[in-house]
């Protein structure tokens, strides 16, 4: 009954293939050439970031409003899970305390 049965297939299903034959090949080597010279590129024309002691500024503070942001979101959740749990533990107590005095009057 705990032994798993594994099925017995007779025959394969789908398509048999042969193997593919393989063939050896001969390597030829190249005598080697001289290398072209490369022709001089262009610089490119990206603009370059240049941090000016405003931009920085505005960097950092936006940065530090994230980070507060998100520290504010995180306790206030952590405030919510805290508060739930309390009202479920006064509410057992409660539930508690009225079974156990519904089974002393009975």
């Amino acid at each position: 009954m705990f032994k798993p049965k594994v099925p017995i297939m007779p025959q394969p299903t789908g398509l048999i293939t042969p193997p593919a034959i393989v063939e050896p090949t001969t390597v030829v080597q190249h005598t080697p050439q001289s290398p072209t010279p490369l022709a001089a590129q262009p610089p490119t024309t990206r603009p370059t970031v240049q941090l000016t002691p405003g931009s920085v500024v505005a960097l950092v503070g936006g940065g530090a409003v994230v980070v507060l942001v998100v520290g504010a979101v995180l306790v206030s959740m952590l405030l919510a899970v805290a508060i739930t749990g309390a009202s479920v533990a006064i509410c057992a107590l409660v539930i508690r305390s009225l079974m156990a005095s519904a089974d002393q009057h009975r």
